[in-house]
Protein backbone atom coordinates (compact mmCIF):
# COMPACT_ATOMS: atom_id res chain seq x y z
CA UNK A 1 0.00 0.00 0.00
CA UNK A 2 1.40 3.40 -0.96
CA UNK A 3 2.01 5.93 1.77
CA UNK A 4 -0.20 9.01 1.52
CA UNK A 5 1.45 12.41 1.71
CA UNK A 6 -0.85 14.96 3.27
CA UNK A 7 0.34 18.57 3.14
CA UNK A 8 0.54 20.32 6.47
CA UNK A 9 -1.62 23.43 6.17
CA UNK A 10 -2.38 24.25 9.80
CA UNK A 11 -0.23 27.41 9.84
CA UNK A 12 -0.30 28.32 6.14
CA UNK A 13 -1.71 31.80 6.65
CA UNK A 14 1.42 32.91 8.52
CA UNK A 15 3.96 30.11 8.14
CA UNK A 16 4.69 27.46 5.51
CA UNK A 17 7.30 25.13 4.10
CA UNK A 18 9.50 27.95 2.75
CA UNK A 19 9.59 29.67 6.15
CA UNK A 20 10.26 26.36 7.89
CA UNK A 21 13.15 25.48 5.56
CA UNK A 22 14.64 28.98 5.89
CA UNK A 23 14.58 28.86 9.70
CA UNK A 24 16.02 25.34 9.83
CA UNK A 25 18.81 26.27 7.41
CA UNK A 26 19.67 29.40 9.42
CA UNK A 27 19.78 27.29 12.59
CA UNK A 28 22.03 24.73 10.93
CA UNK A 29 24.33 27.49 9.69
CA UNK A 30 24.64 28.82 13.26
CA UNK A 31 25.18 25.36 14.75
CA UNK A 32 27.59 24.02 12.13
CA UNK A 33 29.45 27.26 11.46
CA UNK A 34 29.50 29.26 14.68
CA UNK A 35 29.14 26.64 17.41
CA UNK A 36 30.99 23.82 15.58
CA UNK A 37 30.39 21.01 18.09
CA UNK A 38 31.74 17.89 16.39
CA UNK A 39 30.96 14.42 17.68
CA UNK A 40 31.88 10.97 16.40
CA UNK A 41 29.23 8.29 15.98
CA UNK A 42 30.29 4.67 16.44
CA UNK A 43 27.27 2.90 15.01
CA UNK A 44 26.79 -0.71 16.02
CA UNK A 45 26.53 -3.04 13.01
CA UNK A 46 23.61 -5.11 14.17
CA UNK A 47 23.89 -7.62 11.33
CA UNK A 48 27.56 -8.51 11.99
CA UNK A 49 27.43 -8.39 15.80
CA UNK A 50 27.21 -11.81 17.46
CA UNK A 51 24.49 -12.10 20.07
CA UNK A 52 23.52 -14.73 22.61
CA UNK A 53 20.64 -16.97 21.46
CA UNK A 54 18.86 -16.82 24.80
CA UNK A 55 18.90 -13.14 25.82
CA UNK A 56 20.32 -11.43 22.73
CA UNK A 57 23.28 -10.12 24.76
CA UNK A 58 26.79 -9.56 23.42
CA UNK A 59 30.22 -9.64 24.90
CA UNK A 60 32.47 -6.59 24.73
CA UNK A 61 34.66 -7.99 21.98
CA UNK A 62 31.85 -9.39 19.80
CA UNK A 63 30.28 -6.00 18.94
CA UNK A 64 31.05 -4.91 15.38
CA UNK A 65 30.84 -1.31 14.21
CA UNK A 66 30.32 0.61 11.00
CA UNK A 67 33.13 3.06 10.19
CA UNK A 68 33.09 6.06 12.58
CA UNK A 69 31.27 9.13 11.30
CA UNK A 70 31.53 12.75 12.42
CA UNK A 71 28.39 14.81 12.84
CA UNK A 72 27.48 18.24 14.16
CA UNK A 73 25.11 18.79 17.06
CA UNK A 74 24.51 20.99 20.07
CA UNK A 75 25.96 19.43 23.22
CA UNK A 76 25.06 19.80 26.89
CA UNK A 77 26.94 17.75 29.47
CA UNK A 78 25.29 17.40 32.87
CA UNK A 79 27.26 18.12 36.02
CA UNK A 80 28.89 15.05 37.60
CA UNK A 81 27.13 13.40 40.52
CA UNK A 82 28.53 11.92 43.69
CA UNK A 83 26.72 8.59 44.25
CA UNK A 84 26.92 5.82 46.81
CA UNK A 85 27.65 2.32 45.52
CA UNK A 86 24.63 0.24 46.47
CA UNK A 87 23.91 0.27 50.21
CA UNK A 88 27.54 0.86 51.13
CA UNK A 89 29.11 4.06 52.36
CA UNK A 90 31.55 4.06 49.43
CA UNK A 91 30.92 7.01 47.18
CA UNK A 92 31.95 7.45 43.59
CA UNK A 93 32.00 10.53 41.38
CA UNK A 94 30.06 9.73 38.20
CA UNK A 95 30.41 11.84 35.04
CA UNK A 96 27.21 13.49 33.86
CA UNK A 97 25.04 12.40 30.96
CA UNK A 98 25.23 14.10 27.58
CA UNK A 99 22.27 15.69 25.78
CA UNK A 100 22.78 15.93 22.03
CA UNK A 101 20.41 18.05 19.95
CA UNK A 102 20.81 17.25 16.26
CA UNK A 103 18.91 18.38 13.19
CA UNK A 104 17.10 15.46 11.57
CA UNK A 105 17.94 16.87 8.12
CA UNK A 106 21.67 16.70 9.02
CA UNK A 107 21.36 13.00 9.86
CA UNK A 108 19.43 12.47 6.63
CA UNK A 109 22.16 14.24 4.62
CA UNK A 110 24.78 11.96 6.19
CA UNK A 111 22.62 8.90 5.58
CA UNK A 112 22.84 7.81 9.21
CA UNK A 113 20.47 7.18 12.08
CA UNK A 114 21.45 7.19 15.75
CA UNK A 115 19.91 4.29 17.64
CA UNK A 116 19.74 2.96 21.18
CA UNK A 117 23.04 1.23 22.03
CA UNK A 118 25.25 3.15 19.59
CA UNK A 119 28.28 4.98 20.97
CA UNK A 120 29.16 8.65 20.63
CA UNK A 121 32.56 10.21 21.23
CA UNK A 122 32.80 13.81 22.43
CA UNK A 123 36.14 15.62 22.56
CA UNK A 124 36.40 17.28 25.97
CA UNK A 125 39.86 18.60 25.07
CA UNK A 126 42.47 18.11 22.36
CA UNK A 127 43.69 14.93 24.05
CA UNK A 128 40.63 13.60 25.93
CA UNK A 129 37.61 11.88 24.37
CA UNK A 130 34.70 10.82 26.55
CA UNK A 131 32.49 8.07 25.20
CA UNK A 132 28.77 7.76 25.78
CA UNK A 133 26.28 5.01 25.07
CA UNK A 134 22.97 6.13 23.58
CA UNK A 135 20.27 5.52 26.19
CA UNK A 136 17.48 7.53 24.50
CA UNK A 137 17.62 7.93 20.73
CA UNK A 138 15.07 10.75 20.67
CA UNK A 139 12.71 9.15 18.18
CA UNK A 140 9.57 10.69 19.66
CA UNK A 141 9.54 14.16 18.15
CA UNK A 142 5.82 14.92 18.08
CA UNK A 143 5.92 17.17 21.15
CA UNK A 144 5.91 20.96 20.89
CA UNK A 145 9.55 21.20 21.97
CA UNK A 146 10.79 19.32 18.89
CA UNK A 147 8.42 20.91 16.38
CA UNK A 148 8.56 24.41 14.99
CA UNK A 149 5.44 25.98 16.45
CA UNK A 150 3.56 22.72 16.05
CA UNK A 151 4.31 22.74 12.30
CA UNK A 152 6.86 19.92 11.79
CA UNK A 153 9.50 18.10 13.77
CA UNK A 154 13.00 19.26 12.89
CA UNK A 155 15.44 17.95 15.50
CA UNK A 156 16.00 15.12 17.96
CA UNK A 157 17.33 15.18 21.50
CA UNK A 158 19.54 12.17 22.16
CA UNK A 159 20.68 11.24 25.66
CA UNK A 160 23.89 9.33 26.26
CA UNK A 161 25.28 7.86 29.45
CA UNK A 162 29.04 7.82 30.05
CA UNK A 163 30.82 4.51 29.63
CA UNK A 164 34.06 3.45 31.25
CA UNK A 165 37.13 2.26 29.38
CA UNK A 166 36.26 -1.38 30.09
CA UNK A 167 33.10 -1.06 28.00
CA UNK A 168 34.26 1.07 25.05
CA UNK A 169 37.51 2.77 24.08
CA UNK A 170 36.85 3.81 20.50
CA UNK A 171 38.08 1.79 17.56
Amino acid sequence: MAQRNVPITRLNKFFGAEDFNLDVNMGKEWLHGDMNFTLVLYKVDRTKTNTDDVYGETTKDSIKFHPPMEFKAFVQVSAPENKFLGNSKLDQMEPGNIRISVYQSHLDELGVDIEFGDYVGYYESETRVRYYSVANDGRVVSDNKHTYGGYKAFYRTIVGVPVNDNEFRGL
